[in-house]
This record gives C-alpha cells, sequence and structure tokens, in this order.
C-alpha cells in the first residue's frame, strides 16, 4: 500500500463534516451503485467493459473494478500504464498512439512485465511508421532480455495492437476503409505484434447534448466499422475486438452490433458536464459521486466566496455546479481565480450561505480534476452525515508522459 501521510489517515472514522478544505471528496454509496449498474449493463448485453483508469489514476479503484467484472483498464499515457502494472494491474490497454522511442522502450518492458503476471499490454496504433516503431522496440527488448538472462523474455514475445480509425473524433486515427487495412497488413509483418482488432472511439459524440445527435453520430461510426472490418476480412484477416465507447454513448454502441468492449470511464464518478446530457431512457442512471468539498470564507451583500478555486477543479468543460442544499438555496458559482470561488444565488433564489458553511461542488470534468490532488476521501452514509471510510491514493497523479 502506498504511503500516506498522518493527516490523511487519521481522518478515517471521523465524520464528513471535520474535512479540511478544499478537498477531493467520493460518495462511496453512490460510487458502488455507479459501478454495480455498470457490471449489470455489460453483464446483461453480453459485452466486454475495460474503463479508463484516467478518471481515477488509483490502482486501487481500478482492482476494485476488475473485481466487479472489468477485463481490464484503459489508459491513455505510458507512464500511467507503468503506474498501474506497479500496483498490480497487469491488463493494461494505452488507447493511444506511443511513437518517441524512449517511450517505446517503456513499452516493451510493460509488455514483458504484464506477461511475466499473467496480463497481456495493448496499444493503438495510426501510422506505418508506428507500427515499425514499435516492432522495433519489441524486438531488441527481447533480445536484451535474452542476453541478460532474463528468463521473461520466453513470455513476452508479443504485444496486442489496435488500429485506431477515425470514427468522429478528428483527432488520431487513420480513415476508416483501405487505409487501415494498409496498418493491418504492415503489422502482420511483425511476429511482435498481434492485430487485436479496431480502436473506435468517438469522443465528441460523448457531449452532444441531444439523445437523437448521439444516435446519429453512433449510427455513422458503426458504419465505418463495419466497412473497415469488411475490408480486412476480405484480406483473410480476422476483427478479433472493436473497441472503445465512452459514457455518454456507451448504451449506443453496445446495441450497435459492431463493438465488443467499452471503455468509458466517467460513469464512475459523473460531472457537471456529462449532466447537460439528455438522457437515452435506455442509458444505466449514474449519479454524481465526486465532489469538491469547500468552506464559505468570506460574505457579501450580494455574493459569497469560497476556497475552492481553478487548484482544485479542471474548467476546461466548464465551471463546478453547486451541490444544491435546497431547492430555495441554491447558488451558482462563477471564476474567482485559483484559489477562490464567487457564489450568487441562483436563478429565483435570494440566500447566500454564512461564513463558515460547508458546501459541495460537482466538477465541470472528472478526469483533470482527479490529476489536481494527491487523494480522494471516500465518504460513506452521505456527504453531510457520513464518515470517512477510506483514503484513495491518485496515483497517478502526473503521469503525463
Amino acid at each position: 500500500m502506498s504511503y500516506l501521510p498522518t493527516r490523511w489517515t487519521e481522518l478515517i472514522g471521523r465524520p464528513a463534516n471535520d474535512i479540511d478544505t478544499p478537498a477531493l471528496v467520493i460518495d462511496l454509496d453512490a460510487m458502488k451503485r455507479n459501478l454495480a449498474r455498470m457490471a449489470e449493463f455489460a453483464k446483461k448485453h453480453g459485452i466486454r467493459w475495460r474503463p479508463h483508469a484516467k478518471t481515477h489514476k488509483s490502482t486501487t479503484l481500478a482492482k476494485m473494478q476488475i473485481r466487479a467484472g472489468a477485463v481490464g483498464v484503459c489508459v491513455q499515457k505510458t507512464a500511467e500504464a507503468e503506474v498501474m502494472m506497479a500496483g498490480g494491474v497487469y491488463n493494461v490497454y494505452i488507447s493511444n498512439e506511443v511513437i518517441a522511442p524512449g517511450k517505446l522502450v517503456r513499452v516493451a518492458a510493460l509488455a514483458q512485465t504484464a506477461a511475466a503476471h499473467g496480463g497481456q499490454l495493448a496499444i493503438a496504433v495510426d501510422s506505418t511508421e508506428g507500427v515499425i516503431r514499435l516492432a522495433q522496440a519489441m524486438n531488441e527488448a527481447r533480445v536484451n532480455s535474452s542476453r541478460a538472462g532474463n528468463d521473461v523474455a520466453n513470455v513476452a514475445t508479443v504485444i496486442d495492437v489496435f488500429v485506431e480509425i477515425d470514427v468522429g473524433q478528428g483527432r488520431c486515427g487513420v480513415e476508416p476503409g483501405a487505409a487501415a487495412v494498409t496498418l493491418v497488413l504492415e503489422l502482420r509483418k511483425h511476429p511482435a505484434l498481434r492485430f487485436a482488432g479496431l480502436q473506435a472511439y468517438h469522443g465528441k459524440a460523448q457531449h452532444l447534448r441531444s439523445a437523437q445527435d448521439r444516435r446519429e453520430a453512433i449510427v455513422k461510426a458503426a458504419d465505418a466499422v463495419r466497412l473497415t472490418r469488411q475490408l480486412i476480412e476480405a484480406q483473410g484477416v480476422a476483427v478479433g475486438l472493436v473497441t472503445g465507447a465512452g459514457t455518454g454513448c456507451l448504451v449506443l454502441e453496445a446495441a450497435s452490433g459492431v463493438y465488443g468492449e467499452l471503455q468509458a470511464g466517467s460513469f464512475l464518478f459523473m460531472d457537471a458536464d456529462y449532466a447537460l446530457n439528455e438522457r437515452d431512457p435506455a442509458q444505466p442512471q449514474f449519479e454524481h459521486a465526486l465532489f469538491v468539498k469547500t468552506q464559505v470564507i468570506s460574505t457579501h451583500s450580494d455574493h459569497a466566496v469560497c476556497d475552492a478555486g481553478h487548484k482544485s477543479h479542471a474548467i476546461d468543460s466548464g465551471m463546478p455546479r453547486v451541490h444544491a442544499l435546497s431547492p430555495d438555496s441554491a447558488l451558482d458559482y462563477f471564476n474567482g481565480g485559483d484559489e477562490h470561488g464567487i457564489l450568487r444565488p441562483a436563478a429565483g433564489c435570494s440566500r447566500l450561505p454564512g461564513l463558515g458553511r460547508m458546501l459541495w461542488l460537482i466538477p465541470g470534468h472528472c478526469d483533470p480534476t482527479v490529476n489536481l490532488h494527491d487523494v480522494m476521501i471516500g465518504v460513506s452514509g452521505g456527504l453531510h452525515n457520513g464518515v470517512v471510510q477510506r483514503i484513495y491514493r491518485v496515483n497517478a497523479r502526473g503521469a503525463l508522459t
């Protein structure tokens, strides 16, 4: 277990009100319900789920998800994969391109570590150069291990590789169709690489507000996958798995008939941005489970000030929402800078919180918010009357390379 300073461990068993501010807090009861609903959904639809660990960056929570039925975790960075494996999570998919030679040396080492522990490392590619560099790194790692007399070289002979196609995100990925076929044929030339399937993640679709707009986007994505799979299989190559999907559209990918694995991660916590989506009736009812606890430190005639500024929560998806204590005391949060938040009564309300009042913020975007904190404090029994039960180290905080 990672070392935790006494100031954190001494909180266990104490009321949630004793948590100093600002602090990142998990409503454990809500989180466990979210996890159970995801596991139930995947089981009902006969689909694998591999949640994104970049959401929580915690090896403890990654293991909890695997115990609930996840096949492993996704990460976006080599350093995140290293942290996961150092913490005992050995089925990891780097759902991103890695090009730098130094990073590829680390990727090859991770493949050996995973194999030695009965796990498997996978990675995405979207260029011929990326395939060649990856194969070279894997080959060199095997030769170096053999020269060093390392027995692991005999088991870490391959890495699973997903060819990423751009199904609408407009970020990484080759064009669906012939370009993907070219990459598949190239990677099959290299014994150290095993074609595992297609990466088809549509990030933009996750945040389209209209349920109909999300449906239309995923229909187009699924059509692109079908075309690509058909062309690959025409070359006599089986497409083992199509992986992708996120919290906003997972019900659509699961129903498409082409996706075999869901990568949704934010469902565990849910943030203010996802709450703005029109809910698809078939979507599991995920709850807000991640909060920034804050305290009112200054009051004025028309506003109050809390001690949670932008250093405690990400703002790329907008300002956090203030968790309403009651309908007549709803508050809006405004930019107050690095260390402060400005609070004003919401429309139709007039009450402001008093000096010293504890409040709870729902972050706009959970992933980068987590990356701002060393720990997440788990509370059972509700935010207001609950008790601190667990302290979760954010093991992969700052794992950006």
